[in-house]
């Protein structure tokens, strides 16, 4: 894949994370519109009262998505350090991480990143962050120790490139909204299935509310699956323009590539548990790369692409 360039893609990157903000609210306002328009259904008259409580509704509904959006924002980078255990690399501790930071941020006329550690064998790295003030890259002790320098700066400027890019404030702003669908379907599930329970144990008839809440699980679960599909698909492509990124940036491919292969055998940190964290990771963990004809489908959820893949294009620089 070509690299395109620094500034397009951060001005492609801003435009879609503008087109993020705009499309998730109004995946759910449509969501919204269409559950008024279920509850409604087979009574011609009253089709007109679920536009009358779609309007009602909708501020209600933007207040609330409006919220959870700015608790997210502020709250995303202490989220992370906790679902990840990462803490403050200090520079006496490891000098040469510092060093191959500066050489690479100061290349590129760029401010300096927070450098967090993960104490986990294995290797991978991950960058975050929604400004300057909160840009971070986390490397699991692993990944430090495992690679030699040319290797391990390859990680880094795949990592860097993320900042660069806005890759990180674009899959950063996914997650939050995708966290809003799935909210939803947990709470309708749990609530369906207490409903359940308490119908059958008080022997009364509750089946107006159990179609309510089939609705709504309905709905959410459409919702979740459209924005997860969407944030699949920004997420694979952000990881091949950072490979190319970071080969311009150390004119080296083939230490990426290795780097790659060796994080390929050992990817696995043990106190990630949260997939929409795993997500940020150069490579996911969780994900096994399925041949045959399920692999189109399998694909389409994927939050990398194959790093057989990835390390196949790096091949051709």
């Amino acid at each position: 894949m070509k690299y395109v360039g620094l500034q397009t893609q951060i001005w492609r990157n801003n435009s879609r994370s503008v087109i993020l903000l705009l499309s998730f609210p109004l995946l759910i306002l449509g969501l919204t519109y269409l559950f008024f328009n279920l509850i409604n259904y087979g009574n011609v008259l009253r089709i007109s009262e679920a536009h009358t409580q779609f309007i009602a509704a909708s501020p209600f509904v933007l207040g609330g998505v409006g919220l959870w959006f700015i608790i997210a924002w502020f709250s995303h980078s202490a989220m992370i350090r906790k679902a990840t255990g990462s803490k403050t690399l200090d520079r006496k501790e490891n000098k040469r991480v510092y060093n191959l930071f500066e050489n690479l941020c100061i290349s590129k006329g760029m401010k300096m990143p927070k450098i967090n550690i993960i104490e986990d064998d294995s290797l991978n790295a991950f960058a975050s962050g929604l400004s300057d003030r909160t840009f971070a890259v986390s490397l699991s002790r692993g990944i430090i120790n495992k690679l030699d320098d040319k290797e391990l700066e390859g990680v880094i400027a795949h990592e860097l490139t993320h900042i660069l890019n806005r890759d990180v404030r674009l899959l950063i702003v996914s997650i939050i909204f995708v966290g809003i669908f799935a909210f939803l379907s947990e709470m309708a599930f749990r609530t369906l299935l207490r409903s359940g329970r308490w119908s059958r144990s008080s022997g009364k008839n509750k089946g107006s509310i159990i179609p309510l809440l089939l609705i709504v699980l309905g709905l959410a679960l459409v919702g979740y699956l459209l924005s997860v599909l969407l944030k699949f698909a920004i997420s694979r492509k952000r990881e091949y323009m950072a490979d190319a990124g970071a080969v311009e940036m150390t004119k080296n491919p083939e230490a990426l590539a290795s780097a790659l292969s060796k994080v390929s055998k050992d990817a696995r940190i043990e106190a990630v548990e949260r997939k929409d964290v795993a997500q940020l990771f150069i490579e996911n963990p969780g994900e096994k790369n399925k041949k045959g004809f399920f692999s189109v489908f399998s694909g389409l959820f994927a939050s990398h692409p194959p790093i057989d893949d990835r390390i196949e294009v790096l091949e051709q620089f």
